[in-house]
């Protein structure tokens, strides 16, 4: 029976390493889960087994299998799920370390039980939670983070956490959404471009060879249509190195302020997307700031943070420079205004909630009433793509056809006289 150098986790979090004998790899992780060991990594060794937390070895020469890290990451649904449990169980009266312990053995990823069982051991040792996720800024975000740390300021974690929660899945959701709409147009625009290129590399150039021995005169759209399928057949590397050359290019310079801040502004402009990214910015906006603001972080600091998360440089400028006036004593409203990029109706709303001292809930308000813009949005901009990517496919098959049969029924015209 082969031996197997473990490494684990045991149900209070701590690495355990040893070395155990089983039939298999499956075999020796159905063994450890029986002993409450959660195992992450697994080596076989020719070193006999050693029951409990010897070292692991190195030697036999074997390869490493990592279970824990292969193909495995932390999805934002993940840590919205795990909020909603800690949030559920600090209300029913569990202390935040027992809290943490029973996430950790609750999650299914290793990589996510390693995240929870070092946020526990550092608050264990005393540190805030705020502190102890700020150790893990891929898997929390900044946004996150504050929220944890204005909850446990003002007492009130349990609440920010369910916050927290109902914001990451209404993301999500939205996400979801969009993902979804995009993803028929491009379907049929991929089909449609290897549709069209297989006809250019196998069929034209058959078609092109039968016309050069007939000796006749070839229409215009037909030359062109022979010519272009010379280029790609003959020089479809120089053609995949150019593309790949222009991709790269365009992010270089995308991802240089003037270049991000052009794209940003072309994108804001455009017909049905600009309005499509507009709606969906001044709703993770909206729902943003809301949500920060309800949990106690201030509003200074929760506008740096919404700033961030836009991800349109031109809105981002407009919010930065109505957070240097607010710190000199303005509204947010009359900046939003002047900027002429968020519209009237998100103006005047949050100038109402300004006034009446009700922000986050007009906040609320009006997130909810662009989630559903958004989602109508989305379902017109499909409506419009879907027929585009239809027609474009048609044209391009069209001419190819009509390329090919003119010249035919011209010869078949000229044998019939």
């Amino acid at each position: 029976m082969p031996a197997y150098a473990y490494t684990g986790l045991s149900p209070a979090g701590k690495t355990i390493k040893g070395i155990e004998t089983a039939d298999s790899v499956p075999a020796l992780k159905a063994l450890l889960k029986r002993q409450g060991v959660y195992l992450t990594a697994v080596t076989e060794t020719t070193r006999g087994a050693s029951g409990g937390g010897g070292g692991t070895g190195s030697g036999g020469g074997g390869r490493e299998i990592d279970l824990g890290q292969l193909f495995d990451r932390v999805r934002p649904k993940d840590v919205a799920a795990m909020t909603r449990l800690m949030s559920t169980l600090l209300c029913a009266g569990v202390t935040l370390p027992e809290s943490l312990l029973a996430l950790t053995d609750q999650v299914e990823s290793p990589r996510f039980k390693n995240v929870l069982s070092d946020v526990g051991s550092k608050v264990n040792e005393g540190s805030s939670l705020a502190d102890a996720l700020a150790g893990h800024p891929k898997v929390f975000s900044k946004l996150y983070i504050n929220m944890v740390r204005a909850g446990e300021a003002s007492g009130s974690l349990e609440t920010v956490l369910i916050r927290i929660a109902d914001f990451m899945d209404q993301q999500e959701e939205l996400r979801g959404k969009v993902t979804t709409a995009m993803f028929y147009p491009m379907a049929m625009g991929l089909v449609g471009v290897g549709v069209v290129t297989l006809l250019m590399v196998k069929v034209v150039p058959g078609i092109a060879e039968m016309f050069a021995g007939q000796g006749a005169e070839l229409p215009f759209t037909t030359r062109s249509l022979i010519a272009i399928s010379a280029v790609i057949s003959g020089y479809w590397w120089l053609l995949i190195m150019l593309m790949v050359g222009a991709v790269y290019g365009f992010r270089k310079w995308h991802s240089t302020p003037a270049g991000r801040e052009l794209t940003d502004r072309v994108i804001l402009s455009m017909p049905v997307v600009g309005g499509l990214a507009r709606k969906i910015a001044i709703a993770r906006f909206a729902r943003t700031l809301s949500t920060m603001l309800a949990s106690g972080v201030q509003l200074l600091q929760a506008l740096d943070i919404v700033r961030s998360l836009l991800g349109n440089v031109v809105l981002e400028k407009v919010l930065t420079t109505a957070r240097d006036e607010i710190r000199e004593g303005a509204g947010i409203a009359p900046s939003l205004k002047r900027s002429g990029q968020f519209p009237p109706l998100v103006t005047h709303m949050i100038a109402v909630g300004e006034r009446s001292g009700q922000l986050e809930q007009m906040l609320t308000d009006l997130a909810n009433a662009y989630d559903r813009e958004t989602s109508a949005a989305i379902t017109r901009a499909t409506a419009v793509l879907e027929p585009i990517m239809i027609v474009a496919m048609g044209g391009s098959v069209g001419f190819i056809v009509f390329a090919i049969m003119t010249p035919i029924l011209q010869m078949n015209q000229m044998g019939g006289h």
